[in-house]
C-alpha cells in the first residue's frame, strides 16, 4: 500500500478546541467532589495550584510546539534532546498516560447513563458486564469517526466542545443562585490542611482535568500554521479551561446544602456530583441537563484521546524504538490506521477489570506528568545545543519558568503517593532495563549506545531518588514516615533542581532536529 502523509487540515479553532475538548471531559463531573473531599472549601485553592503548574509546563511547550510541530512531539522532543533511550522510556510512560483516557471517559459516560438504565452499574457504581459492553461499543464509535478523516475529527470535536462547555457555564451562573458563603468555614477551611490540598491537585483529577492542553502539541504536524496557532491554543486552552474549573469548584461547595455536611466534607459519596446536587436543590430540570451533558463531555474526550494515543503511538514507532509498522499512514484519509487499531485496543483494555473512574485517575495524572517533566529540560537544552533554531514564540524567562515547571512536576508525581509512584517508577526501571537487553536491536546508526546511556543517567538516578522518597516519605502521601512533612518535599525540590541542571548538562552536543520530518510526513495542504 501507497505510504501516506499527515495533512494540514486544522485550523486555530480546531487546536483550541482540541485542548479545551479534552479538559472540559469527565473532570468537571467528578473532579469538584473529589477536590472537596480532600481539601474541603480550600479546594478551589487546589485548582489554582494545578492551572499555574499545568501553565508552566504548557509555555514550555509552547516554545517546542512553535520550533518544532511534529505529530506525537511530546515524545519526539526528548528523542532529539537526548536521544532514542529517553525518547523509548518516554514513550512507554506515554502509552500508559494517554491510552488509558479514552477508556476512562467511556467509563464517565456509562456510570452517569446509569442514572436512567440502572443495569449498566452496581450500586457501588461499578460496571455490569452489560456496562462494559456499552463501553466497548462507545469506544467502537469513536474508533470508526477516527478512522476516515483527520478533518472529519476536527470538525465533529469542534462542534462537541462548543456544545459541552455551554453546560458548565450554565451549573455556574444557575448554582450561584444557591450560593451560602458559611459554607466555606464549615469544620474549617482546609480541613485536611495544605497536605490536603496537594493531595487534591494529584488524586483528584485536578491535573488530570487540564492535561488536556496537550492535544496542540500532539496535532502539531497536522496543524495549518503551526508556528503561530500551536503556543496559542496552548495558551488559551488553559487559560480558558481554568477559569471554568475554578468556578465551578466555587459553585459546588457553595451550593451545598449545609445538611449534607454534617459528618464533614470527607463524607460526600454522590454517584454523579453535580447532577445529585442539582436534585438536592430542587432543580430537576438542571439535573436532567447534567445528565445529558454527563454523556457529551466525556464522548468528545475520548475522541480526542483515542486519536491522540495514536499520534502518539506513531511518534513512538519514528524514533526507531517502537513497532515500524505504527508509521504507516493511510494515503487518501492521511490517518495512521494501524497506530489507531493498537489505540482502541489499548483503551479497552483499559476498561478491565471494570474499574470506576477515580480508580484510574491518579495513575493516569501521575504518568502523564511524568512525560511532561522531560520538556522543560529539552527545551533549556535546546538553548544551549540548538542556539539558531527558529522559534516563532520565543517563552521569556526560560531559565526560571523551566526549572521551575520541572519541580512543579516532580512534586505532583510525589503528591500523588507510594501505591501509584511505586507501580509507575517501577514499570519505568524495568523497560529501562529491558531496553539495555534489547540493545543489539535498537537504533545506533546516529548516537552511539554509550552516548545514549550517557545522556539518560541522570533520569534513571532521578526515578531512583524518587522511588525512595515516595517510600520513605510522609505517611500523608502513602509512604512510612521516616522523613516527615514538609522536609520530604524539600527533599523533593532539591531533588528536582539537580536532575535539572544534570539533564541539560547531558544533552546531545548536536540534537537531530528531524527537519526532514516536515517534507516526508507532511502534506502541506493549500487548498483547505
Amino acid at each position: 500500500m501507497q505510504q501516506g502523509k499527515l495533512k494540514r487540515q486544522l485550523s486555530l479553532v480546531d487546536l483550541t478546541f482540541l485542548g479545551l475538548g479534552a479538559i472540559i471531559g469527565s473532570g468537571w463531573l467528578f473532579a469538584a467532589q473529589q477536590g472537596a473531599i480532600d481539601a474541603g472549601p480550600s479546594a478551589w485553592i487546589a485548582w489554582v495550584i494545578g492551572a499555574i503548574a499545568v501553565m508552566l509546563i504548557g509555555l514550555v511547550y509552547a516554545e517546542l510546539g512553535g520550533a518544532l510541530p511534529r505529530a506525537g512531539g511530546i515524545i519526539r522532543y526528548p528523542d532529539y534532546s537526548h536521544g532514542p533511550l529517553i525518547g523509548y522510556l518516554m514513550g512507554f510512560a506515554a502509552l500508559i498516560a494517554y491510552s488509558s483516557v479514552a477508556g476512562i471517559e467511556a467509563e464517565a459516560m456509562r456510570q452517569y447513563a446509569q442514572h436512567w438504565w440502572t443495569a449498566l452499574g452496581t450500586a457501588s457504581g461499578n460496571p455490569t458486564v452489560l456496562g462494559w459492553f456499552v463501553e466497548a461499543f462507545l469506544l467502537l464509535f469513536f474508533f470508526l469517526v477516527n478512522y476516515w478523516s483527520v478533518n472529519i475529527f476536527g470538525k465533529i470535536n469542534s462542534f462537541i466542545t462548543a456544545l459541552k462547555f455551554v453546560v458548565p457555564a450554565l451549573t455556574i451562573i444557575v448554582m450561584f443562585t444557591n450560593f451560602h458563603v458559611s459554607n466555606f468555614t464549615v469544620h474549617g477551611f482546609a480541613p485536611g490542611g495544605f497536605t490536603g490540598i496537594e493531595s487534591a491537585v494529584s488524586t483528584a483529577g485536578i491535573v488530570f482535568a487540564f492535561l488536556g492542553f496537550r492535544q496542540a502539541v500532539d496535532f502539531a504536524g497536522e496543524a495549518k500554521n503551526p508556528q503561530r496557532t500551536v503556543p496559542i491554543a496552548i495558551i488559551l486552552a488553559i487559560s480558558i479551561g481554568a477559569v471554568l474549573y475554578i468556578l465551578l469548584q466555587i459553585v459546588f461547595i457553595g451550593a451545598m446544602p449545609t445538611s449534607a455536611l454534617s459528618k464533614g466534607w470527607a463524607s460526600l459519596s454522590y454517584n454523579a456530583p453535580f447532577a445529585d446536587l442539582a436534585i438536592a436543590l430542587g432543580m430537576g430540570w438542571l439535573s436532567t441537563i447534567l445528565f445529558a451533558d454527563a454523556v457529551i463531555s466525556p464522548s468528545g474526550t475520548a475522541n480526542i484521546y483515542l486519536s491522540s494515543t495514536a499520534r502518539v503511538l506513531f511518534a513512538w514507532a519514528r524514533t526507531g524504538t517502537f513497532f515500524k509498522s505504527m508509521t504507516r499512514i493511510h494515503p487518501t484519509t492521511g490517518v495512521p490506521r494501524p497506530a489507531l487499531w493498537l489505540s482502541f485496543l489499548l483503551s479497552l483494555f483499559w476498561t478491565l477489570p471494570f474499574p470506576t473512574w477515580g480508580a484510574l485517575v491518579g495513575v493516569v495524572s501521575s504518568a502523564t506528568v511524568m512525560t511532561y517533566i522531560i520538556g522543560p529540560v529539552s527545551a533549556a537544552a535546546f538553548r544551549k545545543t540548538a542556539p539558531d533554531m527558529i522559534r516563532p514564540f520565543r517563552l521569556g524567562g526560560m531559565s526560571v519558568i523551566a526549572p521551575l515547571a520541572f519541580v512543579i512536576a516532580s512534586l505532583i508525581i510525589y503528591w500523588t503517593g507510594w501505591n501509584i509512584d511505586s507501580w509507575l517508577i517501577g514499570t519505568q526501571l524495568a523497560v529501562f532495563l529491558a531496553y539495555l537487553a534489547m540493545a543489539k536491536i535498537m537504533p545506533t546508526d546516529k548516537i552511539p549506545f554509550n552516548v545514549q546511556l550517557k545522556s539518560t543517567w541522570w533520569l534513571i538516578i532521578y526515578y531512583v531518588v524518587m522511588f525512595a522518597l515516595s517510600y520513605f516519605g510522609s505517611k500523608a502521601f502513602g509512604g512510612t514516615g521516616l522523613i516527615a512533612n514538609p522536609w520530604d518535599q524539600i527533599v523533593v525540590i532539591i531533588i528536582s533542581f539537580a536532575a535539572f541542571y544534570w539533564g541539560i548538562a547531558s544533552a546531545l552536543q548536536k540534537p537531530d532536529l528531524g527537519i526532514e520530518e516536515t517534507e516526508e510526513d507532511i502534506e502541506l495542504s493549500v487548498n483547505i
